[in-house]
């Protein structure tokens, strides 16, 4: 892996985090209070998360010439890792739960992550070898 490639991992990833991060404080009024439904927020997030990865996804396989299997695996493992290591440091304090909690009803969402980055390496190694 190239260190090009390593800092659009770390880059991209803190990204993939970040912007569902952002996007969250719109749905909260200034005392904390959601301003929405709970179960619509965890829709939005999840199609906020799905497709700002998918795009960031597209912006790292942009620079990738081979190996596309093995870098979807790299970097969805790593982009889940950074995301729970973010809510660990982030969301985690601010939730007030364990960590055991908080996974169960946000950070298990995170698998859809590798499972994304695969596919688009599954799909751009089966491309490559088709022409």
């Amino acid at each position: 892996m190239t260190k090009l490639l390593i800092y659009r991992t770390i880059w991209l990833g803190f990204l993939s985090w970040l912007i569902p991060f952002i996007i969250s404080f719109f749905c909260y009024n200034a005392n904390g209070e959601l301003l929405i439904d709970y179960r619509t927020f965890k829709s939005l997030m999840v199609i906020v998360g799905t497709f700002s990865g998918s795009y960031f996804l597209f912006l790292y396989f942009k620079v990738v010439n081979s190996d596309f299997v093995l870098n979807g695996i790299i970097v969805g493992f790593s982009w889940f890792a950074i995301n729970i290591l973010f809510d660990s440091i982030v969301l985690i304090p601010m939730m007030k739960v364990s960590f055991l909690t908080y996974f169960y009803s946000i950070g298990i969402v995170y698998i859809s992550i590798p499972a994304i980055s695969i596919a688009m390496g599954y799909l751009l190694d089966k491309k490559a070898n088709f022409n």
